[in-house]
């Protein structure tokens, strides 16, 4: 069955990042065997999905040429498809078009944002027909992905806003999605990815410590890819790197506090401030001997300690809670 297509009447750089930021997601999420910036959890091309699929469906018959060429017009047209949902996986909805068989990732639906309790379980809407617009394509490695969100906005709003974005602007948005590498941030109909990285300045467990799904933030552009309709994000560069300025703030011999954040095979890490924080090196925790760091220290713990180096331009804080008792001062438990 051919789908009814609708059309909608329009009306300072950063600095470069410290590491292989696209190239960090390929290792995430499941692997689909496509190279891509970032995986969606989409289903593989030799996937039966007859149980939920009502026969004969794209997934059946071998994409056509024609249909890929067709849906890259639409897709450069910023055309709003409306397609039936033929059946799910655990990342999303699979929807069919003529030949071809299309993805919509749980992030990209209208409800996305809304507490669990209140989204509609995805199988729910097999048999519906949903109105969406294609975010990625590419034919060579049958892929195709669609978004309900994207279909919300007029037609051309998306390049507009793609057009109108520079390296080194702020511009704000809403959380949609959290995962182990980033958060994703709706700029309003294009969404843009805040790599875990660019989260704090200090160490980030996940991103759901820093954001929650429908927080509205405000969020700095690292790169553009309009053709590809990426963006690059940071959340913390909106604020001052605090390593840049800790020789101005503290000094060497000085006692500082600190809560736990984490505690390793070789030490503790201590946060100071936020972005800061201080490493406690297994030598410097306690006298005597112990099997390891957790017998003397624990996470979310408030500890008093002296600072035994700084150095902000490699980013290390050295502390020792040793040198505290040596000292007579005594930590808290």
């Amino acid at each position: 069955m051919s789908a009814h297509i609708q059309r909608r009447e329009s009306g300072s750089q950063p600095e470069p990042l410290d590491e292989g930021y696209w190239a960090a997601l390929l290792h995430e999420g499941e692997n689909t065997g496509v190279a891509t910036a970032v995986q969606y959890d989409y289903p593989p091309a030799d996937h039966d999905y007859r149980e939920v699929a009502e026969p004969p469906s794209a997934a059946d018959i071998q994409p056509s040429r024609d249909d890929w060429s067709e849906m890259r017009q639409i897709m450069d047209a910023d055309l709003v498809l409306e397609l039936p949902v033929v059946g799910t996986n655990r990342g999303g909805l699979l929807v069919d078009w003529r030949t071809l068989r299309g993805f919509v990732p749980a992030s990209q639906l209208i409800d996305s944002t809304l507490p669990p309790a209140q989204r509609s379980p995805l199988t729910d809407r097999v048999g519906k027909r949903l109105l969406l617009r294609v975010i990625e394509l590419n034919a060579e490695y049958n892929r195709l992905i669609l978004s309900e969100r994207a279909a919300q906005v007029e037609a051309g709003e998306r390049a507009g806003l793609l057009a109108r974005l520079k390296r080194g602007s702020i511009a704000k948005g809403m959380v949609t999605n959290l995962c182990d590498f980033g958060a994703f941030v709706d700029l309003g109909g294009v969404e843009g990815l805040i790599h875990i990285s660019e989260l704090s300045w200090g160490r980030v467990g996940h991103p759901g410590d820093i954001l929650s799904r429908g927080d509205e933030v405000e969020v700095f552009v690292l790169d553009v890819s309009p053709q590809a309709g990426r963006i690059a994000l940071s959340f913390k560069r909106l604020k001052p790197d605090p390593w840049e300025s800790v020789h101005l703030r503290y000094q060497v011999g000085e006692i500082i506090e600190g809560i736990v954040t984490n505690v390793v095979d070789f030490g503790a890490f201590a946060r100071v401030e936020d972005g800061l924080e201080g490493l406690i090196h297994v030598s410097e925790l306690a006298e005597g001997h112990f099997l390891h760091p957790r017998n003397v220290i624990r996470e979310g713990q408030t500890v008093r300690a002296r600072i035994l180096s700084i150095d902000g331009r490699n980013r290390r804080l050295g502390l020792s809670l040793r040198a505290m008792n040596i000292y007579g001062q005594q930590n808290p438990t």
